[in-house]
């Protein structure tokens, strides 16, 4: 690095265990008080630190340099295990959004705020007669949703190539949401129990997830955050069954939560066998149904976004715009 005829190199101590999140945050800081001292406002960083924030795969350089420059930094974690780049990136922030009664050793009192998941204003839900006619569903027969999660779920899609016939002797229709490049869009069919037909929808990819979901009497699903969030907003039991390669297992904690809250089952995927069962037993059982909708109803009155705008604001507005002061109620801070 060139600063008129000197040549500056600064490099990054070397830290034995990339998993500590104390340590990394003591490199950054000691990095971020030499840059006053040389008068630059960039660094040759080691090796080791390069690659530590591109394994972290998210703009992780982005929060650094915003810690180098004084530039506030908010991180939001939907999962209820926080993920190793927030754990190791949090101390670096003005702003740690995570969901109810999750912490992050060694972050300062103040910092993490509880909110949940903000839901775009599209997902919302409908009346189920309405969804069933916009999607093209029998309005009488019960909906079973089988989804995976943005990618889609090899081992959920086979279930149901493998199940449908049982499902469908005991009258469901079902909708798969395969994920894209995991086959393409296609129906089957088989018979009720009554003599009639019932239809497997398989999809690649569904934009219209509020109406999907308001059209369903019960999802089989993956655990992410983003389709827990979902669930929650239009109000629709489910079955989960958690990735189980998920990073650190989070997906099996967000499932226990969503299940200890009432929102319905937690299944392990080496459990699949069951899942037949549990759907039947369930799908059918009114007042079971009629539980997990009012517990989903209820797990959706926390506000999450207007927190989250408020702190945006406070961070970005200049100290003459008189913001600073905390603008939400301190129950949600810790």
């Amino acid at each position: 690095m060139q600063r008129g005829d000197q040549k500056l190199q600064v490099t990054v101590p070397v830290m034995e265990k990339p998993d500590d999140p104390q340590r990394f945050a003591d490199m950054v800081t000691e990095q971020e008080n030499l840059v006053p001292q040389l008068g630059i406002l960039a660094l040759t960083i080691n090796d080791q630190l390069k690659s530590l924030l591109t394994e972290l795969r998210i703009d992780s350089g982005v929060v650094v340099a915003a810690r180098w420059h004084g530039v506030p930094v908010m991180l939001h974690e939907a999962n209820r295990v926080p993920g190793r780049a927030v754990r190791l990136l949090g101390r670096l922030a003005q702003r740690i959004c995570l969901p109810a009664g999750i912490a992050i050793p060694g972050i300062r009192p103040g910092v993490t705020r509880h909110v949940g998941l903000p839901v775009r204003s599209e997902i919302a839900r409908v009346s189920r007669a309405a969804a069933r006619a916009a999607l093209g569903f029998d309005p009488d027969s019960r909906l079973l949703v089988v989804l995976g999660g943005s990618q889609g779920a090899t081992a959920l899609n086979a279930w149901v190539e493998r199940e449908f016939p049982r499902l469908a002797a005991a009258g469901l229709q079902v909708a798969c949401v395969t994920g894209l490049g995991k086959g393409a869009a296609r129906t089957i069919e088989a018979p009720t129990a009554g003599g009639g037909v019932a239809r497997a929808r398989f999809m690649p990819f569904c934009d219209r997830v509020g109406d999907l979901l308001s059209a369903a009497d019960l999802v089989v699903s993956r655990a992410g955050a983003g389709t827990i969030a979902e669930l929650i907003r239009c109000a629709t039991p489910a079955i989960l069954v958690p990735y189980p390669q998920a990073a650190d297992n989070h997906q099996r904690a967000n499932a226990a939560f969503f299940a200890q809250q009432g929102g319905g089952l937690m299944l392990e995927q080496t459990a699949l066998s069951e899942l037949s069962a549990r759907v039947s037993d369930t799908i059918f059982d009114a007042a079971r149904m009629r539980e997990f909708r009012d517990s989903l109803e209820r797990m959706d009155r926390e506000n999450s976004i207007d927190p989250m705008i408020a702190d945006l604001e406070r961070f970005a507005a200049p100290p003459s715009a008189g913001l600073h002061a905390d603008p939400v109620p301190p129950s949600t801070l810790t």
